[in-house]
């Protein structure tokens, strides 16, 4: 079995987009094809207007992935969180940027989307506004989380949680921004970077007591978090996830840790994103013990990957990062984890 996680980053077919939809599937599509995998995970896929009217749909999506066997695979994604509630039993469609999608070639059987399900937004007051917030208000997550129940051969169950951080970018606080690129003062930059950051540690908080809802029906189960984390492996969200006994400071706990899946892959060749001239892993792909024993092969495809501040390529400025598994045969199928939110 192979697992994936890709960034498309921003995958879209607006008429005005340099370079055109055409052109990047002409270099996604033999990327995906390469990947050949089983179980794919999706960041940055943006939704598009039918042009019958209605939700918006991964138009763009099933365009890259037509005539590949992806096509055919079974999938879920986030739904769209932007913009007013839909009319009670109308369909939600999805989000016009950063959906998140997971594809499997075997059957998933449950899915859920947890944003604020585990963990209430927290409320925060900016100091800095000008003029002052009359009241604190709630810090919510960007985009939820995309949890999949995958059924295997053999009748066991892989929980896949699929995500895409925030990027430590300030968020806005009111009065404090010349434009959309330049801040009035370095202290209302520095309040939105803490906010920024409270929104993205809360993301993976969130993701870890979803982890911790299926330990505590599943001990031994077969978890994979993959994704864009927006984060190197010692940076606050990583370590979050992990849950390492080095932290927790408990070895009872080490069952519940996850490992990043890219540790088996040479130091020189562990980035997935060049940033002004640095190599940087922000895509993982963390596992839990049971999953990483079946481990047989990591690679992170990222020959040929360019600069993201200079180039403006077709293809996308992320890596995929792809671990291969030798999963025996397991009749004694598992139902625990039925109900993990």
């Amino acid at each position: 079995m192979r697992i994936a996680t890709f960034n498309l980053e921003s995958l879209d077919d607006r008429p005005d987009l340099d370079p055109p939809l055409e052109r990047r599937i002409a270099v996604l599509r033999p990327q995906l094809l390469r990947l050949d995998a089983d179980v794919l995970c999706l960041q940055e896929v943006n939704g598009q207007k039918p042009p019958e009217g209605g939700p918006r749909q991964l138009l763009a999506l099933e365009r890259l992935l037509s005539g590949t066997p992806y096509a055919g695979f079974a999938r879920v994604s986030t739904s769209r969180v932007s913009g007013p509630p839909s009319p009670p039993g109308a369909p939600r469609g999805v989000d016009p940027v950063h959906n998140l999608v997971i594809l499997s070639r075997y059957p998933i059987t449950r899915w859920a989307e947890p944003r604020h399900a585990l963990v209430p937004p927290p409320t925060y007051r900016p100091v800095t506004a000008d003029p002052p917030e009359p009241a604190p208000e709630p810090v919510q997550w960007d985009r939820p989380l995309l949890y999949a129940g995958i059924e295997l051969p053999g009748g066991r169950r892989l929980h896949v949680l699929n995500l895409h951080l925030r990027a430590p970018l300030a968020a806005p606080v009111r009065g404090q921004k010349v434009d959309a690129a330049t801040w009035r003062t370095v202290g209302g930059w520095a309040e939105g970077f803490f906010i920024a950051t409270m929104k993205r540690t809360g993301q993976a908080l969130e993701a870890r007591l979803v982890i911790e809802r299926i330990f505590d029906r599943e001990p031994e189960a077969l978890i994979t978090v993959c994704g864009d984390f927006n984060a190197e492996e010692r940076q606050m969200p990583l370590r979050t996830l992990r849950g390492d006994p080095g932290d927790t400071g408990n070895p009872a706990l080490a069952a519940r840790a996850l490992e990043p899946i890219e540790h088996a892959v040479p130091p020189a060749r562990r980035y997935s994103v060049i940033h002004g001239g640095r190599r940087q892993m922000l895509d993982h792909m963390l596992v839990s013990s049971a999953l990483r024993a079946y481990c047989r092969g990591v690679e992170v495809d990222n020959e040929g990957l360019t600069d993201e501040l200079t180039d403006t390529g077709p293809w996308s400025h992320h890596a995929p990062l792809i671990a291969t598994f030798a999963l025996p045969s397991c009749p004694d199928r598992s139902t625990a984890g039925d109900h993990v939110l």
